[in-house]
């Protein structure tokens, strides 16, 4: 079989100069592996941030079209990334399915992916669980058709070919469901074959590459380290364990999985702005994304982590914030002062470069921070000034509770809001099922 031409970046990926220290490295190894899949499932509630105001504003079809193109300008450069973090240096289909473990479009758990491979060109996936067909199903079989059709089709090859550009990921069966209780919720066979021809790059991922969060340096892992796993360059585990990986690991990945956030981001602004009748318009429904997941988000990580409302609490969550990280990419600071917590957004830095979430947050636009705010303790309150190289804004509590915002709100309307995560166990390595087996 011939190789698949690689994806290259506009610059290569390097950790020769890693930036400021990671608040993900003040973690334990324990605390690492809860906040992962934790983020990865934040990563997936963004859509439902943003999608509802889009199907507001423009309807069911632009709505299917921005998430059409956010994930394929968004996907490919954030799966070179992790391949690259974690030593993923193979073009099999084992090699796609790790990728898939570690991608925000497929949290583990709330998005169920059960992997069986067949030989290094042909393997298989089922979802024993959609979360996100659970969230689309009351709405009505246009909407699940939308996703597990439309959008489905050409991201699932948008993701594949960061791993091989002749890999396919073609369905077996998928909603909407035949019976209506159907299990597992769908099937999708991958194939890599060497006749077929290369799909391209797509065009908004060529120039997502060429942004400041596609080059951007974070934390070196140490290949020497002993409390874990330090690559993925061994076998394909089904149900991975974050536990069994090293700090170091974990915090690579905690930042990567925080730059899908902001990738998938960016690719949302970019369609976005596509539709908009006016670049007001575009702001504000960006805005109110950004609002919905910051509140929703910091909820979630307060209790996964067990924090109290406390101004140690409030700093930990926003310093560990996906949607406000990672800090090489947005120089954003959070320190107590007192009762009251601090956090500095520096006027220069690769997140405002690129012009996505951190450049919503001004003086008189402090919403998703306070959102953030209310959901660790509705009494604290977000003030905001600005000053010489940036904006400071000081979180105090007060006597009047904040009621949670409509943004935030809408979010909640997913079952990811409330999703528990299950022990299952160790991790199994996959090998490969004969066919006829």
């Amino acid at each position: 079989m011939s190789e698949s031409t690689p994806l290259e970046p506009a610059c290569p990926l390097g950790d020769e100069h890693p930036g400021p220290p990671s608040p993900h490295a003040r973690l334990t190894q324990s605390q690492l592996a809860t906040l992962v899949p934790e983020l990865l499932l934040s990563g997936q509630l963004i859509d439902r941030s943003g999608m509802a105001h889009l199907i507001s504003a423009f309807g069911r079809e632009i709505m299917t079209r921005v998430a059409i193109e956010e994930w394929m300008a968004a996907s490919p450069v954030y799966t070179h990334r992790m391949r690259s973090a974690l030593g993923i240096d193979g073009d099999t289909v084992e090699d796609m399915f790790k990728c898939l473990q570690l991608d925000i479009g497929a949290p583990p758990q709330f998005m169920d992916f059960r992997y069986e491979i067949t030989d290094p060109h042909h393997g298989a996936f089922v979802l024993d669980h959609c979360g996100a067909l659970m969230d689309v199903e009351p709405l009505g079989d246009e909407y699940v058709t939308a996703m597990c059709h439309d959008i489905e089709d050409p991201t699932f090859d948008a993701t594949a070919i960061a791993t091989n550009r002749r890999a396919r990921i073609r369905p077996i069966h998928r909603p909407p469901r035949v019976p209506a209780d159907r299990t597992p919720h769908c099937a999708w066979t991958v194939t890599i074959e060497p006749d077929r021809p290369e799909l391209p790059l797509p065009e908004d991922a060529e120039h997502v590459f060429t942004l400041a969060a596609a080059q951007v340096a974070l934390s070196p892992i140490d290949g020497r380290a002993t409390d874990g796993y330090t690559d993925y360059r061994g076998p394909l585990h089904q149900d991975l364990q974050f536990r069994d990986w090293s700090a170091g690991a974990l915090t690579r990945i905690a930042e990567e999985v925080a730059l899908q956030h902001q990738l998938l981001a960016l690719g949302f602004q970019l369609s976005l702005r596509r539709y908009a009748q006016s670049e007001e318009q575009a702001v504000e429904i960006f805005r109110k994304q950004l609002t919905g997941i910051a509140g929703l988000s910091a909820d979630r990580l307060q209790a996964a982590l067990d924090l109290s409302g406390d101004a140690d609490s409030l700093a930990q969550v926003l310093a560990l914030h996906p949607v406000l990280g990672p800090v090489q990419y947005t120089g954003v600071q959070v320190a107590v002062d007192g009762d009251e917590v601090v956090l500095r957004i520096p006027a220069d830095s690769p997140a405002q470069e690129d012009g996505g979430w951190i450049t919503l947050l001004t003086v008189d636009h402090i919403e998703p921070l306070q959102a953030a705010a209310t959901a660790v303790d509705p009494y604290l309150t977000a003030t905001a000034e600005e000053s010489a190289d940036g904006l400071v804004i000081r979180f105090s509590r007060g006597e009047q509770a904040h009621e949670e915002s409509g943004e935030v709100a809408i979010v909640r309307f997913s079952s990811g809001s409330n999703f528990h995560f299950a022990d299952r166990g160790p991790s199994v390595a996959l090998s490969i099922t004969p066919v006829g087996r």
